[in-house]
């Protein structure tokens, strides 16, 4: 059986909290009401059931216990109900006939919440987290795309695996991590999707980022992390040694080997490339070159691979083989960056582009935003020509092109 006083009750109350009287903001008097038409309450209109005599009675016994005002179609009382007008001076009463807990409360437990919280780690994305919810809090805007309000176990276990993620040091697997922190294999998948809105919104490098691609920076994987290389080198773990150079399609090496594995006989090697598609990566072949899959954007375990690799090959010549685009450019840089390796591009240039631009394909509204964005903000930056013919001829190449 429908309680329509209930429900609707309910409902005048998601209006007050919402509204600007619930914030003080209100500079006119402000009346919650709840409006009866088909749209907000079309059983009402319906001359088939008998819910009109029965919403009626709920609606009046609401209006005895001055809880609501009923607002009469024409001022016809016992006719036609217009609206009901939350009574707010009996607002303690309201909350109670629902057994509902005032969002003023709610607001301040969460805020103790975060205040305790606060204290407990000290990583930049779990901090800056709590500084937006408590703000928006204090000032009574809406934080559910993060937190729901009613369930505090749920917002510390969503800031725990934020700053677990951060703290991190080791190479796990997801399900892994989620039991070692939450004891349950399955936690982490329910809060992943806002662990992701986080880290975008709290850390730039991140915003154009997927979370699988997140958590690789922090050693955190679905399955076993595999770097793929090849070239004609020997590879040494321990006291065994492979010749890689008689694979024509590499190796692909965990990320818990790196570590253990040395590069040797590689005197012959004069470049060193990394690619950031699969696709090319197995296709290309160059003399005298060592190899790297990038997949994207680079992480914690292909860094250590290529910081290895330039230890023991620091005359070499390091490039970086991506797409003509915006993402090809941003991974060019965030390379050279993190690596701290002086990596050059390599055929991610003006004549590539032009050689090749009929297979390209059309820039998007976005692309065009954001590479407005890079000659604005780098109007010197090395690969400025290509970004220039790039908007003018609308068009993007990716590598598997060429």
């Amino acid at each position: 059986m429908v309680q329509y006083d209930k429900k609707i009750v309910n409902k005048l109350l998601d209006s007050y909290e919402s509204s600007t009287l619930f914030t003080g903001k209100n500079k006119v008097t402000v009346h919650i009401a709840f409006p009866f038409n088909r749209s907000t309450l079309p059983v009402y209109f319906d001359e088939s059931s008998l819910a009109y005599e029965e919403i009626h009675a709920a609606m009046r016994r609401l209006e005895q216990q001055r809880l609501i005002k009923i607002e009469w179609k024409n001022g016809k009382e016992g006719h036609i109900i217009s609206k009901v007008v939350l009574c707010t001076e009996e607002l303690e009463k309201v909350y109670a006939y629902v057994s509902r807990i005032p969002k003023a409360d709610l607001i301040g437990q969460n805020r103790e919440l975060l205040s305790k919280l606060r204290k407990r780690y000290h990583t930049p994305v779990y901090q800056s987290l709590i500084d937006y919810l408590d703000n928006r809090l204090e000032n009574a805007q809406p934080v559910k795309e993060f937190i729901d309000l009613s369930d505090l176990s749920e917002t510390e276990t969503l800031l725990t695996g934020i700053a677990q993620i951060e703290l991190n040091d080791r190479i796990c697997y997801i399900r892994e991590f989620s039991i070692e922190h939450f004891h349950d294999s399955k936690v982490f998948e329910t809060i992943s999707g806002k662990i992701a809105r986080a880290m975008r919104m709290f850390n730039e490098e991140y915003k154009d980022k997927e979370l699988d691609e997140i958590l690789a920076e922090y050693g955190i994987y679905h399955t076993p992390n595999y770097v793929y290389f090849k070239g004609n080198v020997s590879l040494a773990i321990g006291d065994n040694e492979y010749r890689i150079g008689e694979l024509h399609q590499g190796i692909g090496i965990s990320g818990e080997d790196i570590d253990r594995i040395c590069i040797r006989d590689a005197a012959q090697i004069r470049k060193v490339i990394t690619i950031e598609n699969l696709t090319t990566f197995f296709r290309w072949a160059e003399p005298d070159s060592l190899m790297v899959y990038l997949g994207g954007y680079h992480n914690r375990v292909r860094r250590t691979l290529l910081r290895k690799i330039y230890h023991t090959l620091p005359n070499a010549d390091y490039y970086h083989f991506g797409d003509i685009d915006v993402g090809g450019f941003l991974i060019y840089e965030d390379l050279c960056r993190k690596t701290e390796i002086p990596f050059k591009r390599y055929r991610m240039d003006l004549e590539n582009l032009q050689q090749y631009e009929k297979y390209g394909k059309a820039l998007t509204e976005n692309d065009r935003i954001r590479i407005e964005k890079i000659i604005k903000e780098n109007p010197d930056a090395e690969y400025a020509d290509v970004l220039e013919y790039m908007l003018s001829a609308g068009v993007k190449l990716e590598q598997e092109c060429m």
